[in-house]
């Protein structure tokens, strides 16, 4: 895992790699070794005996709330809250409670993005550039102008993760668009720009209208707003680190009076609104809080909240269905999602469409994909399409990597070759 540096507070702080990363594909190539399919045909409800342990891992590992939710045959089959979901106040975490989900927000946009594609209003071959150019891109970047839909989505843009400094920084690319893997939050965001001015609508308005309420999602949120206000857990630094800010609880109570002010939820905001808002919101914050527009916005690759059980019934909907209703992704358009894009590691990883992949037994592939945001939340999900089974962990805690691992390798009964690198 990665996260970005904890110095100022807005994209970089709130942002953390989610992904086995560039690093997969420096590694040597290992042999695959063949499995026995029925190893892992089994319900994926964590035992009880690993439940009543589960407590003693979260102390270890000083995590104080965890949602733990599974898909079986399809659809949401158990979900459970343990722990503690704010420890200044003791409330504990409960169905209701939202996490940051952190970069498992980026799947989540790839579906929204995906059902543009079938409806004709994106193409996942054409250039970003195409559809809308920002003015903060490099003027001296040809390459700037080769990064289409497909790269976003499989992280072969050439776009570093995040800029240090977007107010000053123009961004431009590490690499040559398509010919490699460059894990990119930068290229999430520049794509939720291009989704926003072709529909004219906000990301929020856009997962809301595709996704959120068809698929029962009704409390997910990519924008702060009041019923995460009253729910959402906080979250808490690995022990022995140092502390970073609380960006989103910090920035909620200076960014709702402007947006009553302008009489425009901050759901519906886009890159103007936040443009016409920064002078405001910087002189009410404190320095290095709102540095450009971006940090007043939703952010398609981080800023996704929600219970867990939502994003169970999200993941529900990237399995194989016996009919797909109008809304969902068509199932060519599912198959390709979890069809491998960019090799990480010869025979065992590849990039999907907002996936990453893991081959289990030569035959079937997982699709897997985790997030940290600002050290104090850490997430993952995994699933397997064959089997129409998934698992989601979210935590409150920056040491929450150790004890979802333990979920995943207890309830699936396989230890995930990204664990390790």
């Amino acid at each position: 895992m990665h996260e970005g540096p904890a110095g100022m507070i807005g994209r970089r702080t709130f942002l953390g790699a989610a992904s086995a990363g560039m690093a997969i594909a420096a590694l040597r190539p290992l042999p695959l070794r063949a499995a026995d399919p029925s190893r892992y045909d089994h319900p994926w409800i964590p035992s009880d005996a690993f439940l009543a342990d589960l407590p003693e891992w979260m102390r270890a590992f000083g995590v104080p709330g965890l949602g733990i939710a599974v898909v079986e045959d399809g659809e949401v089959a158990w979900h459970r809250a343990f722990g503690i979901a704010d420890t200044a106040s003791g409330a504990a975490v409960d169905a209701d409670s939202v996490f940051e989900c952190a970069s498992l927000s980026k799947p989540v946009f790839a579906y929204v993005v995906l059902q543009l594609i079938d409806a004709g209003t994106l193409r996942l071959d054409q250039t970003l550039a195409h559809y809308h150019r920002p003015d903060y891109l490099a003027k001296d970047d040809p390459r700037l102008d080769r990064i289409t839909v497909r790269d976003v989505l499989r992280h072969s843009s050439g776009l570093p993760n995040w800029r240090e400094h977007p107010d000053r920084e123009p961004l431009r690319t590490l690499a040559e668009p398509g010919q490699g893997v460059n894990y990119s939050g930068e290229a999430f965001f520049w794509l939720q720009r291009v989704a926003e001015t072709v529909t004219g609508e906000s990301l929020d308005q856009l997962a809301r209208r595709h996704l959120f309420e068809p698929a029962g999602m009704r409390a997910s949120t990519y924008v702060w707003n009041a019923h995460a206000a009253r729910h959402s857990v906080i979250g808490q630094p690995a022990p022995d680190t140092t502390p970073t800010v609380q960006t989103f609880h910090r920035q909620w109570s200076l960014l709702q009076p402007l947006a009553e002010a302008r009489g425009k939820p901050l759901r519906e905001w886009t890159w103007d609104d936040a443009v016409r808002a920064l002078p405001k919101a910087r002189a009410s914050a404190p320095e290095g809080m709102f540095v450009w527009p971006g940090d007043l916005l939703a952010n398609s690759a981080a800023s996704l909240r929600g219970p867990v059980q939502d994003y169970a019934r999200f993941i529900a909907h990237v399995m194989p269905r016996a009919s797909r209703r109008s809304w969902e992704i068509t199932e060519a358009t599912r198959q390709a999602m979890l069809t491998p894009q960019m090799p990480l590691r010869a025979g065992w990883l590849d990039k999907g469409l907002g996936w990453n992949l893991e081959s289990i037994d030569g035959q079937t592939r997982w699709f897997f994909h985790g997030g940290a945001n600002a050290g104090r939340y850490k997430t993952f999900t995994v699933g397997d399409p064959q089997r129409r089974r998934g698992l989601v962990v979210m935590t409150n805690g920056g040491g929450g990597t150790g004890v979802y691992q333990r979920v995943v390798r207890a309830a699936t009964g396989r230890d995930l070759l990204a664990f390790d690198l």
